[in-house]
């Protein structure tokens, strides 16, 4: 017989993201607004079924699994990228490395199609496995005078982005044979997040080994960019 403390759970589908890995994903969701994925639900739980009246909910909640979460230690206190390494009490940050590797994001439900969710704005990578999909009910989720925590006390400067002319052409071919106009919208947001691990940043200028080009992946394309002061980013080539 099982203990009490132990669960079991089964996906109820894999997410279909645009980010394929890690590095580029948000840390948080929302911030890339125009970031789309899909969640096909299991045939054995009845989506014609399950799913109805889901569709006259514009948000909702999916619950899912850090199923690339390779920590294989508890650790009390962690390093947020906000707070460029300082540290922080596990309990109060959104880490991944977390005793159970559990996440909860709030995405847009942008339509509802037989056994298929998309949504916009979510921060997982491909193949994340989904628990559990929950409407967002702002009549009782949205709370007006909610405290930030430590995060209040955080700077956060604003990036531009901007594009050579070489990756504008680039980016403009992309969007024509993909048909996904909102990837120049959606690479400036990825970066306006600085997707750098923390080791790499305050070394934009001079001579260092930390001062390198970077690129991340967005559907089937590498986005490379650099970062020509800690406030301004620029992508330099787009290979699809």
């Amino acid at each position: 017989m099982k203990s009490a403390e132990q669960f079991t759970f089964t996906a109820i589908g894999f997410l279909k993201s645009c980010y394929p890995e890690k590095f580029g994903v948000p840390r948080q969701p929302g911030l890339v607004k125009k970031a789309y994925s899909e969640l096909k639900i299991r045939a054995d739980l009845q989506p014609e079924i399950s799913l109805q009246g889901l569709a006259g909910y514009s948000h909702v909640w999916l619950q899912f699994i850090f199923h690339l979460n390779t920590s294989q230690r508890f650790h009390a206190k962690v390093h947020p990228p906000r707070l460029e390494g300082e540290t922080m009490g596990l309990f109060a940050t959104r880490t991944p490395h977390r005793p159970n590797p559990i996440g909860l994001s709030l995405v847009e439900l942008v339509e509802v199609k037989k056994d298929t969710l998309f949504f916009a704005g979510a921060d997982l990578v491909e193949g994340t496995p989904i628990l559990d999909v929950k409407p967002y009910l702002p009549h009782i989720e949205s709370v007006a005078n909610a405290r930030n925590g430590w995060l209040g006390a955080v700077q956060k400067d604003d990036i531009e982005v901007s594009f050579t002319e070489k990756s504008l052409i680039q980016l403009q071919n992309w969007m024509t044979q993909s048909g996904r106009f909102e990837l120049k919208e959606v690479i400036t947001e990825v970066l306006k997040q600085d997707p750098r691990p923390t080791i790499y940043k305050g070394y934009e200028t001079g001579e260092s080994p930390y001062r390198n080009k970077h690129a991340f992946r967005l559907y089937d394309g590498d986005i490379h960019f650099e970062f020509l002061s800690a406030t301004n980013a620029e992508v330099f080539d787009i290979r699809f």
